[in-house]
């Protein structure tokens, strides 16, 4: 999968990957709730439930330059491991320099093809990636296939609401290598793969959506 769009170019850069956390995500970020703060209150939460203790694998894809692997990794006990999946080797070398830890693995991959087994991960994660990548809905598809019975998907990415509903902005997205998902276009997606209890959170033009696989 190359690079085939300026959103995919620029994660593949070593420069943007030493600036994507500290400056451009948090304005991105704040982006997402069009001048409010319900995106990042929403982040902060989610970054503490990651963190809570627990013996759990999780599998965090299109990790990035490693945005959530401290917070995922912190709580883990027993055989508990973090393991971050990107496509891009400079955001790969960033996130490993600056989360090093025993339970703590990176691993360059194409979402759409997961090197691992079926049922491996109790805690599978796409957080702020699932609008670059192209092809999107099959990688969702690898996320519940991967993740254990009764294990967790967390997913947070776009949502055709408030201005991104406009007409255009779909055009507009498109020119820079985003994609604006329908507000229930993952939610079917994922209950056509079978898994239940599946949450929305709507904030801004973003969503955050957190399923369960069944046992």
């Amino acid at each position: 999968m190359r690079p085939v769009n300026i959103a995919q170019r620029a994660m593949g850069n070593r420069v943007f990957s030493l600036v994507y956390e500290k400056a451009w995500r948090p304005i991105f970020t704040r982006g997402f709730s069009l001048g409010g703060s319900s995106t990042a209150d929403y982040d902060r939460a989610l970054r503490a439930y990651l963190a809570r203790p627990g013996d759990r694998c999780v599998l965090d894809i299109a990790c990035g330059p490693g945005n959530y692997s401290r917070d995922a990794a912190r709580g883990l006990t027993g055989d508990g491991r973090y393991v971050g999946v990107d496509f891009s080797a400079a955001m790969l070398a960033q996130a490993a320099r600056d989360n090093r830890g025993e339970r703590v693995t990176f691993v360059r991959g194409d979402a759409h093809r997961l090197p691992f087994a079926d049922d491996a991960f109790d805690t599978v994660l796409c957080l702020a990636a699932l609008y670059l990548i192209p092809d999107p809905l099959p990688v969702l598809d690898e996320m519940v296939r991967v993740c254990a019975p009764g294990g967790e998907i967390v997913v947070f990415t776009s949502a055709r609401a408030s201005v991104a509903a406009l007409p255009g902005a779909d055009l507009v997205a498109g020119l820079i290598g985003l994609r604006i998902f329908g507000r229930d276009e993952l939610l079917s997606r994922l209950a056509d793969l079978g898994t239940d209890h599946a949450e929305q959170t709507i904030t801004g033009v973003g969503q955050y959506i957190h399923a369960r696989k069944p046992r």
